[in-house]
């Protein structure tokens, strides 16, 4: 589903951005951006090395010593979505909503002494506070506005190892920002944006008793991703009635 993100976004922006071609060359987008509020859509891919699991797992203390290492994935799609609201010119407060998915393998002894890969399937979505930095820069048809910040909040990161009970855990996720939104018109722009992300969760042991762990995986890492963004500006005008 993740990876139809893109696809789905791309398909709900393309009639508004169309109805608002003559945009482009009418109203100017703010180039003070206090009061300003924004949605922002966005899918992408995140680069994540689990290293710290797949030393602790094949490591002389876990499940996999001396065993041939089952082949290592080290990126995932991501989703998110960002609503957020300009206090001045230079600071922004948002609230973020995100998920990822990913298949990891990992190598483990059988019951008939061979080596069995099992596949360990793990799932992350939360909610994130933060604040972000911007400006605006006389570039493209209405601006780009860049901006960077730091995120926090809790995060439910599961995983299920094949043949097993699902492990499930409530962390907390800080993330760092960098980005920047190119302003296509007075309301529609794309966004483009890296975060950087701490984020673990647990994986079941085979045989507690033998290798006690603690395993983890990471879910954060290197995060690109690229989206559409809506801006409402600050001071909307309401038609008034007269009787």
């Amino acid at each position: 589903m993740l990876r139809r993100l893109p696809l789905v976004f791309a398909l709900a922006a393309a009639p508004a951005l169309a109805q608002e071609e003559g945009d482009l060359g009418g109203d100017n987008a703010p180039t003070n951006l206090d009061g300003v509020g924004r949605i922002t859509l966005q899918a992408g891919y995140r680069l994540t090395s689990n290293g710290t699991l797949y030393d602790s797992w094949y490591g002389a203390k876990g499940p996999g010593s001396g065993l041939e290492r089952a082949p290592e994935s080290t990126g995932a799609p991501i989703g998110a979505a960002t609503f957020a609201y300009a206090m001045s010119d230079l600071v922004e407060v948002g609230i973020d909503l995100y998920g990822t998915a990913q298949n990891l393998r990992l190598s483990e002894p059988g019951g008939d002494g061979t080596t069995v890969s099992r596949k360990v399937s793990t799932v992350a979505y939360g909610v994130l506070i933060g604040l972000r930095f911007q400006g605006v820069l006389d570039i493209g048809p209405q601006g780009l506005v860049p901006f960077a910040g730091v995120l926090t909040g809790p995060a439910v990161i599961s995983s299920k190892r094949e043949g097993s009970a699902l492990q499930e855990k409530v962390s907390q996720a800080w993330v760092g920002s960098l980005g920047a939104t190119l302003r296509l018109s007075s309301k529609w722009g794309l966004t483009a944006e890296y975060r950087f992300t701490f984020l673990r969760g647990p994986v079941e042991s085979p045989d507690a008793a033998k290798w006690a762990g603690p395993f983890s995986f990471s879910n954060g890492g290197n995060w690109f991703a690229l989206g559409v963004t809506y801006t409402f500006p600050p001071d909307p005008s309401r038609p008034l009635t007269s009787f």
